[in-house]
């Protein structure tokens, strides 16, 4: 699915390139990324042994340097130098689509350690190196058309992909502009905790400012996708969606805005995301506080708070980046924790990617693919194999295995480093369960905010609001002005409020219950033919990476099994009863060996009864094997009527 992106944004020989600035740049480079590069560039095997392979990074580091001496850094950033300008003079690359065993050589060099030989054809194709078969277009006036409800990243990337089917779509999006969750979060210090070069679509990447992205260049960036791809005329703004129905006579499903107005499609395809409707507790008072009092996703876009009393309920990923960027401004911070997170650190979330890293981006041939190839292996699977449960642990209460309990000793060790002197704030901060059982979290200032003399730290449950003020369980009372909810989503409640009826009439939250929703590869429900859902059940990333993959994986799957449908005449398309229910048991029990069925927690992943319903149990290269064809035996048909 990159190739042909690629192929617009890939530097180009024949375009001069100044020394001078080339070699300036060099002194940003990765090394471990340029050895590749210089490879693929001159074909010379020196460069695929020592004393030019890299060492193994630790933990989340880039290893930019590579742990090379400095007079071999030195020469391959001059022999990098050399082989580029030569590039640019017009001489062909020697190594210009490696595959195959000779690509997951390249890969483990690059990452220095062994790459499995099963990551070769997700990396090849997200590289562009193989062209993936392309989906056959559906022929000109079949009348085959797709509702696609929401513009978020998911909408917008299935947009796309159906037009380039020659599939006609229409877009139902609730809000004014395309974004989704990027839109409705504009809270102060809104951003992504999955590296920039990874939250981007493999076939249209971006030059972003920072290694983490900030709200407003996600936002943009999707902007970018929506004018490039011009999907703004499919697209229905201000229209939502109130719930779809499917008429198994007539094969068809329609499709209901709260407007009243219906719109007839052959399948739906729902793209509304995890993180969309807003939960917020039932705390008595909530509506008789007299400032401003809102959730998180709900940020007043007027709101100053220069020199108020904000009170931040909840200690999760939105309370993490809302305090530190609002401390300091506000005359006074209190945080009510419920439960303390596990933090990592990492010295580069807010600092901007180098000018010299941008022309390397822009002008060297294969170094974005690489480094973004880096970025994954570190940030996607490589903890997935720490998140097993060892039930021969003999200390379950505070890990699962020996290295997450190695995990723990590092993590404790960075809290009590930046805690360092506040005894008070190391018993309130430091979690009593195993790490990754909660979604890891990154430092972006968050120790420090803490140490600030204006930001107060309590662990009392909120038990009520009144009108100026906070009250705790033990009857502490604080002064606000603004009350941040910062309470999380409906996560359990898959498509809420969606009310979608599928053949026998009866409602799918009916089918799943309040909070057990299970999607075979969370795509397809049985007795629901041509829905798909993007995002769906058990497609969470709980153990790193970016859910733009996942997206990706899901909507190939999904547009591979409607250009089917055209191609072969198909009416309904239904997954069959055992696939699904064998796809949940499966799920079931993967999850039951992974940490967060761990007793000792709570976390958004799994309901109230301990079923993880939310995130993936598998690995990211599992997900990506197992939709990357539709298997027709999967499912029941029907011809078109």
């Amino acid at each position: 699915m990159s190739s042909a992106g690629d192929a617009l944004t890939e530097p180009a020989p024949g375009e001069p390139l100044d020394r001078g600035s080339l070699t300036s740049a060099m002194e940003s480079a990765n090394l471990p990324t340029l050895v590749v590069v210089l490879h693929q560039l001159t074909g010379d095997p020196r460069w695929l042994a020592d004393p030019y392979r890299p060492t193994r990074g630790r933990g989340m580091d880039d290893n930019d340097d590579g742990g090379f001496a400095e007079p071999v850094r030195a020469e391959i950033r001059a022999a990098a130098v050399d082989a580029v300008l030569a590039w640019s003079a017009g001489r062909q690359p020697a190594v210009p689509a490696p595959t195959g065993a000779f690509l997951v050589e390249l890969m483990s060099l690059a990452v220095g350690e062994p790459v499995p030989a099963e990551y070769e054809a997700m990396a090849a194709e997200d590289m562009g190196f193989r062209t993936p078969k392309p989906v056959r277009a559906v022929a000109p006036g079949t009348g085959f058309r797709v509702v696609v409800i929401g513009a978020g990243l998911s909408g917008l990337l299935a947009a796309i992909r159906l037009r380039e089917a020659g599939i006609s779509c229409v877009v139902l999006e609730k809000n004014d502009d395309v974004g989704g969750t990027w839109l409705e979060n504009r809270y102060p210090g809104a951003g992504v905790d999955t590296p920039s070069h990874l939250y981007s679509f493999s076939f249209a990447p971006k030059q972003w400012t920072t290694h983490f992205g900030k709200r407003d260049e996600v936002l943009a960036y999707l902007r970018e996708v929506a004018d490039r791809y011009d999907l703004r005329g499919m697209i229905r703004f201000g229209t939502e969606a109130a719930g779809a129905a499917y008429d198994a006579r007539r094969q068809r499903w329609t499709v209901r805005t709260t407007a009243g107005e219906e719109l007839e499609a052959n399948a739906v395809i729902t793209a509304v995301g995890v993180l969309n409707r807003p939960k917020v507790p039932d705390l008595p008072g909530l509506g008789d506080f007299r400032g401003p009092i809102f959730h998180s996703a709900r940020w007043p876009a007027d709101l100053d708070i220069t020199g108020k009393r904000v009170a931040v309920v909840g200690t999760g990923a939105s309370a993490m980046q809302i305090v530190p960027a609002i401390a300091g401004q506000a005359a006074h911070v209190t945080v009510f924790q419920r439960s303390p997170q596990w933090v990592a650190p990492n010295a580069v979330y807010f600092e901007p990617i180098p000018d010299g890293v941008q022309l390397l981006m822009e002008r060297v041939p294969f170094y974005r693919r690489w480094y973004r190839t880096r970025l994954a292996w570190t940030m996607n699977d490589k903890v997935h194999p720490s998140l097993q449960i060892d039930p021969e642990w003999q200390h379950p209460e505070r890990s699962v295995n020996t290295i997450n309990d190695s995990h723990r000793r590092y993590f404790t060790r960075y809290l009590m480093t930046v805690l360092d002197g506040r005894d008070d704030l190391v018993k309130k901060a430091l979690p009593d369960y195993p790490p990754f059982g909660k979604r890891m979290l990154l430092d972006n200032g968050w120790f420090a905010a803490l140490r600030r003399d204006d930001v107060d730290l309590l662990t009392e449950a909120v038990a009520a609001i009144t009108p100026t003020r906070v009250r705790t369980v033990d009857g502490t009372e604080v002064d606000a002005d603004v009350v941040v909810i910062c309470t999380g989503f409906e996560t359990y409640r898959f498509l809420h409020p969606l009310d979608l009826r599928g053949r026998d009439g009866q409602s799918v939250q009916e089918v799943w219950g309040p909070e057990n929703a299970d999607a075979y590869l969370g795509i397809s429900v049985p007795g629901f033919p041509n829905l798909f859902l993007i995002g769906g059940p058990g497609t969470v990333l709980g153990h790193g990476g970016s859910y733009i993959t996942i997206a990706e994986s899901e909507v190939r799957y999904t547009v591979e099994a409607l250009t089917g449908m055209a191609e072969r005449g198909i009416g309904a398309l239904e997954v069959r009863p055992e696939v699904y229910a064998d796809y949940a048991r499966r799920h079931d029990e993967a999850h039951a060996r992974m940490i967060w069925s761990h007793p000792g927690m709570g976390n958004w992943y799994r309901n109230r009864a301990g079923r993880v319903v939310s995130a993936l149990p598998w690995r990211i290269v599992d997900y990506w094997t197992m939709t990357r064809h539709v298997h027709w035996d999967d499912f029941t048909t029907e011809p078109a009527r």
